[in-house]
């Protein structure tokens, strides 16, 4: 079985064939912006158009724009293709990665968040979530480490509070994916936030 994975939860952009979990093409750049103009052509540049029996894509935390970018590629491919689309978490992606290379220890993924906060999740050495992911300033942010490895392109922010913090600072690889579980890239094709809206509806007179 063949899958198109798709991240632009970050200010990364890539994608992944992956065909009975192996990977057989990759692409992988850090963009910043322009997600929504670089995903259609980097996948037009996988072996057969990224054509697939499923597709997988990252749904957040992470940029509010990035995410639905990668979504709304997903979901109209997965119209157009007639095949399931199924969703996996940034954070988990991270860890996974991390754990593949120094397998073993609990660990907590983290990514920028904005707002001077930073998105946070930990687990365990077999990839198992200890709770939801969360949205915290940078010093509760370290004082939620408890001494566990930490990893993501949100230790910059973290540094701002603890300077001595290891430079770990990566972001998600469509690639990665294939290290999930089956129930972790089993999610639905949602936006995972990592916390309320910003701007939220004003009460009715």
């Amino acid at each position: 079985m063949r899958t198109l994975v798709i991240e632009t939860a970050t200010a990364a952009c890539s994608v992944a064939l992956i065909d009975d979990g192996v990977v057989i093409a990759r692409n992988h750049v850090v963009v910043g912006r322009g997600h929504a103009e670089r995903l259609v052509p980097m996948i037009a540049a996988l072996p057969e158009q990224g054509r697939a029996d499923a597709i997988l894509v990252d749904c957040g935390p992470g940029s509010f724009t990035g995410v639905r970018v990668g979504l709304a590629a997903a979901r109209g491919l997965g119209i157009g293709w007639g095949v399931p689309v199924h969703g996996y978490s940034s954070l988990a992606s991270i860890a996974a990665a991390a754990l593949s290379v120094q397998p073993g220890e609990a660990i907590v993924a983290v990514l920028d968040g904005g707002h001077g906060e930073v998105f946070q999740q930990g687990f365990d050495g077999a990839l198992v979530a200890d709770g939801p992911a969360v949205s915290r300033n940078p010093a509760d942010a370290v004082a939620a480490l408890r001494g566990r490895r930490v990893v993501g392109q949100g230790l910059a922010r973290l540094r701002t509070a603890d300077p001595a913090l290891p430079d770990c600072d990566r972001l998600p690889d469509a690639a990665d994916a294939v290290l999930l579980s089956i129930d972790q890239r089993s999610l639905p094709p949602a936006p995972l936030y990592g916390r309320a809206p910003d701007a939220v509806p004003s009460a009715r007179a």
